[in-house]
C-alpha cells in the first residue's frame, strides 16, 4: 500500500476568478445563503511589499456554494455591503487556520463570524508535532498542498491563475479537515478545551489591529542601544521619517530602510558627510535577493524606492544629533505598574538573584510536564510559559490565589481546572 500523500493540484470545482464587482459579490452572497454548514475562510496580504496589513484577497468556501475569491479593496471602492455577506452566512462556524492572523482583517471589513474552528489550535491541542496547514492536511486527509505563493505580493493585479489556484486550495480542504479533527478532539476528551480556545481567540482577536503604544520601539534589536539616549533619538527620528514616507508611497517600510540600517546609524552617529557616506545602507536603495520569483515582485517597487534620496536620512540623523539633552527619548518603563507581574525570561537572572523563585519555577514546570505527558498535550498549550513565570515571580507564594491569578492572566477555565491545584503545591 502506498502511503505517500497525494499532491492536490487544483480545487475539485476548478480555479475561480476574482470577484471584484457588485454583481459578482451579490451573486456569491446569494449562493452562500442558499446552503448551510460551516464556512472555510482565509485571507492574503501584501506584507513586505505594501504599507500596513490590509487584506488584498479573502477566500471562502461553503459546501454547495463553491469557492469565492473576493477582492476587498475593489469591493470597498465600489461600496458593497459586507452586512449582506454576514447575513448570507448567518451563524455558521468559520473554519480558519491560525485565525489570529486573519480575524483583525475580517473585523476591519465588518465581517462578524459568530463561531470559530481553528485548525492550528486544534492541531496544537491534539499534540501534533507540526502545525502548518500543509502538514495537518497531510496528516488527516492524506493530501498535501503546494505553498509556493505564500509570500507573494497579493496586491498585484490581475492575479495570475496559479496564484488564484493557490489561494483557492487554502480553503478547499478546511471543511473535511475540521470534521476529522473534531472527531479526534472528542475521542481525546479535549473538545471542550478546544471550544474554549476557539471562543477566546474569537473574542480577543476579532477587532482591527491596534497600533503599538510606542511603535518605533519595535525596531529589531532596539535593546542593543537602550542605554544610549542619543542613539535612541537617531533611531526614533529615522523610524519616524521612514514610516511617514512608507505611508505616503504605500510601500513596506523595510523596502525603504532596513531596521539593521537604523541600528547601524544610531550606533555610528555620523556627524559629517564622510561618516554618513561610510554607512553604505543609508546611501543605497534596499535590494531583496532571495533567489525566487519574489525578487521580481520586489523590483516592481524600485521606482518608489528611487524617489527617496539618502539626504532624507542624513537630515533625520542631523535633527536627532541637534536635539537638546533634556528632549532625548528614554526606554519606557514596563506597562501596568506595580500590580501587573512581568517576570523576566532570563533563567540566569532567576538563578543568580532569585534562587527561591527559580526553585518554585522549576517545581511548577515539572508538574506541568507531568500533566503534559498524562494528557498528550504540549506544555505551552496547557499554559503559556509567561503565565507560569509570572506566577512564580513572588517572595510570598502563600499569598497567591493561584486559580484567581491564572484567570487574571488570561488562562481559560479548562487550564485552571487542570493545573491550579498542582501549581498551588508547586509554589509552596
Amino acid at each position: 500500500m502506498n502511503d505517500d500523500p497525494v499532491l492536490l493540484r487544483e480545487p475539485r470545482e476548478g480555479v475561480p476568478q476574482v470577484t471584484d464587482t457588485v454583481e459578482g459579490f451579490e451573486d456569491y452572497c446569494d449562493r452562500l445563503s442558499a446552503v448551510s454548514g460551516p464556512l472555510a475562510a482565509d485571507a492574503e496580504r501584501a506584507s513586505g511589499y505594501r504599507y500596513g496589513h490590509d487584506d488584498w484577497l479573502i477566500q471562502f468556501k461553503r459546501d454547495g456554494a463553491g469557492i469565492g475569491l473576493l477582492d476587498p479593496m475593489a469591493l470597498n471602492a465600489i461600496g458593497v455591503d459586507w452586512g449582506m455577506f454576514n447575513r448570507a452566512v448567518g451563524d455558521a462556524t468559520w473554519i480558519l487556520h491560525d485565525a489570529k492572523q486573519d480575524l483583525p482583517g475580517f473585523a476591519q471589513l465588518s465581517l462578524t463570524p459568530h463561531a470559530l474552528f481553528d485548525t492550528e489550535i486544534a492541531a496544537r491541542i491534539l499534540g501534533l508535532h507540526r502545525f502548518g496547514l500543509a502538514y495537518v492536511t497531510e496528516h488527516y486527509l492524506g493530501m498535501t498542498l503546494a505553498k509556493e505563493h505564500s509570500a507573494a505580493d497579493w496586491s498585484y493585479r490581475p492575479l495570475p491563475r496559479d496564484w488564484r489556484n493557490y489561494a483557492a486550495l487554502d480553503v478547499e480542504l478546511l471543511i473535511p479537515l475540521a470534521h476529522k479533527m473534531t472527531l479526534d478532539l472528542k475521542r481525546a476528551g479535549k473538545w471542550e478545551w478546544a471550544c474554549q480556545e476557539f471562543e477566546y481567540v474569537l473574542r480577543t482577536e476579532l477587532h482591527p489591529r491596534r497600533p503599538h503604544a510606542v511603535p518605533w520601539l519595535r525596531i529589531s534589536h532596539i535593546n542593543t542601544i537602550q542605554r544610549d539616549r542619543r542613539a535612541l533619538a537617531i533611531a526614533k527620528e529615522l523610524w519616524t521619517e521612514r514610516d511617514e514616507l512608507a505611508r505616503r508611497y504605500d510601500i513596506a517600510p523595510s523596502l525603504l530602510l532596513a531596521d539593521s540600517s537604523i541600528i547601524e546609524a544610531a550606533q555610528a552617529k555620523p556627524h559629517n558627510a564622510r561618516q554618513f557616506r561610510a554607512i553604505r545602507s543609508l546611501n543605497e536603495r534596499v535590494r531583496m535577493h532571495l533567489g525566487t520569483d519574489q525578487d521580481k515582485m520586489f523590483e516592481r517597487y524600485a521606482p518608489i524606492q528611487r524617489k527617496v534620496k539618502p539626504s532624507v536620512w542624513k537630515q533625520a540623523i542631523q535633527r536627532a544629533l541637534e536635539l537638546p539633552e533634556g528632549e532625548l527619548p528614554v526606554m519606557p518603563a514596563p506597562e501596568g505598574g506595580a500590580t501587573q507581574v512581568n517576570a523576566p525570561k532570563s533563567m540566569k537572572l532567576w538563578q543568580k538573584h532569585h534562587p527561591d523563585r527559580f526553585r518554585r519555577l522549576q517545581a511548577c514546570r515539572a508538574l506541568i510536564n507531568q500533566v503534559s505527558q498524562d494528557t498528550h498535550t504540549p506544555p505551552d498549550v496547557l499554559i503559556k510559559p509567561q503565565i507560569v513565570r509570572n506566577l512564580c515571580w513572588t517572595d510570598d507564594p502563600a499569598a497567591r490565589d493561584v486559580a484567581g491569578f491564572l484567570e487574571e492572566q488570561g488562562a481559560r477555565p479548562w487550564q485552571i481546572h487542570l493545573l491550579a491545584a498542582s501549581l498551588t503545591r508547586g509554589i509552596m
